[in-house]
């Protein structure tokens, strides 16, 4: 069952030798309800990374808090699974040993390793590849042995930064209708970043719009599709093109208004 997280008016800085002083976020306030699929999309520089990353706790905002369930996040933990754009593959280790990594750091029994990672090889649709090596897999399928072995632990808390993006168009769709069906069944929370609106509509419960200079959330719409049957191309639906060109709106919109103010400043 997934967690609940609570992002209270989090900024988040870096110190550069000729810039001084650069914000990445700032005051960054937002919910996400246990077992919720969220999204974030925004243009590059917005914080989207930074963001996961302190979710993760792999950094530590300058200011606010972040709660899973109620508890400050202090540093990463086995309650939060990550999956990069990049595989993060052991490229020694077999697609099953890899996943079996991930259940050896939690502590699980050798003689149940094997046996749960299979079970996540089905889960993500690859029972017959547990004895490939990552150089014999393809990029989608690299992709579903990181998603299977951040799951293997059981997760309450699934973050994402656009893992799919270095796919081609039609394994990224495949693999997007696999995490639905994967999040449907597991009930895991799902923080999912990416630069596609139409993947950010896909995807999402809700999407939560960035802008950037500095990094904040301006705005978060609900999506209200019907996704009881992921056959239906729920992309052409009129509910589907309204969002599209609202976020479109958003966030050309922000684009506009930030060169309008480099340009008074200079």
């Amino acid at each position: 069952m997934g967690a609940a997280i609570g992002v209270r008016n989090v900024t988040k800085g870096f110190h550069l030798k000729r810039r001084g002083h650069f914000s990445v976020l700032e005051d960054v306030s937002f919910t996400v309800q246990a077992g919720e699929f969220i999204t974030l999309v925004g243009p590059s520089g917005c914080g989207k990374t930074t963001l996961l990353d302190l979710i993760a706790g792999l950094a530590k905002p300058d200011r606010g808090q972040i709660l899973v369930d109620g508890q400050a996040i202090e540093g990463p933990g086995l309650d939060r699974g990550i999956v990069f754009q990049q595989y993060a593959l052991f490229p020694w280790k077999t697609a099953l040993s890899n996943i079996e990594f991930g259940l050896e750091a939690k502590g699980v029994a050798k003689a149940e390793r094997s046996g749960r990672a299979r079970s996540f090889l089905e889960l993500v649709g690859l029972g017959g590849f547990g004895d490939r090596y990552p150089h014999e897999l393809s990029g989608g399928m690299k992709q579903r042995v990181a998603i299977a072995r951040a799951l293997s632990f059981e997760p309450a808390v699934l973050l994402m930064d656009e893992p799919f993006a270095a796919l081609d168009a039609q394994t990224r769709e495949s693999l997007q209708d696999e995490l639905l069906r994967i999040w449907q069944r597991t009930g895991t929370t799902v923080v999912f970043i990416t630069h596609s609106i139409d993947e950010a509509i896909y995807l999402g419960q809700r999407v939560l719009v960035m802008a950037a200079a500095p990094g904040r959330i301006t705005h978060a719409l609900d999506v209200h599709l019907e996704r009881g049957d992921l056959s239906e191309d729920l992309r052409s639906t009129p509910e589907f093109v309204r969002l599209r060109h609202e976020i479109w709106q958003l966030t050309h919109q922000r684009r506009a208004t930030s060169r309008l103010a480099v340009a008074h400043a200079a």
